[in-house]
């Protein structure tokens, strides 16, 4: 295993182990723990899962790798405060959302070669990669399971 092939492997361990961390603590709720405020005032943990299917949604156009796969969630778990929509999907729906999602970004992640994760990204253009070559795709998984870390911390709160 080169140098290459080596990095991608850790940030791939780490960013798959928060994952599964993070399922298997979303499994261990019910549907009402959801419900609940990680803090008084504070946002519910439905509205943290719903946050983390649309900014894992948003690395699918980051890193070119097709459409968000739920759109519509942007707007709710991104734009909007937690509570100030009136609907939101259920937990049982945003379950199956996370779920599927991990899935498909998976297979696609595992397409890539490691030398492609340290291309650049879409939000960079190609004069600052230049001068940034860190601005790459890898560094969107780092920083993405950072944010997913920080959230999983906030669910055990439920606990």
């Amino acid at each position: 295993m080169n140098t290459t092939q080596t990095i991608v492997k850790m940030v791939f361990d780490r960013s798959y182990a928060s994952i599964k961390n993070c399922d298997a603590l979303l499994t261990s709720f019910t549907d009402e723990q959801l419900q609940k405020e990680i803090a008084p005032n504070k946002n519910r943990g439905i509205y943290l899962l719903g946050h983390l299917i649309a900014v894992h949604d948003d690395m699918l156009i980051l890193l070119n790798m097709g459409d968000k796969l739920y759109p519509e969630l942007h707007k709710t778990f991104i734009d909007s405060p937690d509570k100030s929509v009136a609907e939101i999907p259920s937990a049982k729906e945003l379950r199956a959302c996370w779920s599927m999602q991990c899935e498909v970004m998976k297979q696609k992640f595992d397409s890539l070669q490691p030398e492609e994760w340290f291309e650049k990204h879409t939000a960079v253009s190609a004069e600052d990669f230049i001068k940034e070559p860190h601005r790459n795709k890898l560094n969107i998984i780092i920083t993405r399971t950072t944010h997913l870390q920080y959230h999983i911390g906030q669910l055990v709160l439920l606990k």
